[in-house]
């Protein structure tokens, strides 16, 4: 894409920040509640409703986190998306394909469906093409705690952050792209049949 992103001078840690008027308040106010209404859809099991909100293109990423040393955390904490493994490195397909198996009713893991509830804050906007004044594609940072309970005894937090890019089309924003970081290296949960 041609189009220059809008920014500010840099603030104080070396990054341009978006000018703080009120269209970037008006364009946060939406981006929340886009966010906001995802949580809901995948928190009432609308998966399908949920896969119209990806964009035919998506990249869903979740890399695994490696313990490193000092210094070495920018280029060898997180796999990368293409190389090595991940926990997840999906497209549309893929994605659809978790949510017809859950719709069985016979997934090993999702039978009792889990009870899952997603919080988001601390949504920020870092990008905007081409411009505040007319927003076609975004970067987003938030963070995340999703709570799942399976059966009787079985309770899992993941908590962590992501970069989505969402994108402008007719049927409103969707999500072009998604990178969740988790932040713990480990995963104690049984399975990773929720969706972040």
């Amino acid at each position: 894409m041609a189009a220059v992103l809008e920014t500010n001078a840099p603030s104080p840690t070396g990054s341009a920040e978006l000018p703080r008027n009120d269209a970037y308040y008006r364009l946060r106010a939406d981006i929340e509640e886009f966010l906001y209404a995802e949580a809901e859809l995948l928190d009432e099991r609308r998966f399908r409703d949920w896969l119209n909100l990806l964009t035919d293109d998506i990249s869903y990423f979740m890399p695994i986190r490696r313990n490193v040393k000092f210094g070495q955390h920018g280029e060898r904490e997180n796999t990368r998306t293409g190389i090595g493994i991940s926990w997840f490195d999906e497209d549309k397909w893929t994605l659809t394909k978790r949510v017809d198996q859950i719709l069985t009713g016979v997934h090993f893991a999702e039978e009792p469906l889990s009870r899952v509830c997603h919080m988001v804050s601390n949504v920020q906007i870092k990008k905007v093409l081409p411009s505040l004044g007319d927003p076609r594609e975004i970067e987003t940072r938030c963070c995340f705690m999703i709570y799942q309970n399976r059966v009787e005894y079985e309770t899992y937090m993941f908590v962590g952050k992501r970069t989505d890019v969402l994108r402008m089309t007719d049927d409103g924003w969707k999500i072009a792209r998604r990178e969740i970081i988790l932040d713990q290296n480990v995963l104690l949960a049984k399975n990773l049949s929720v969706f972040f």
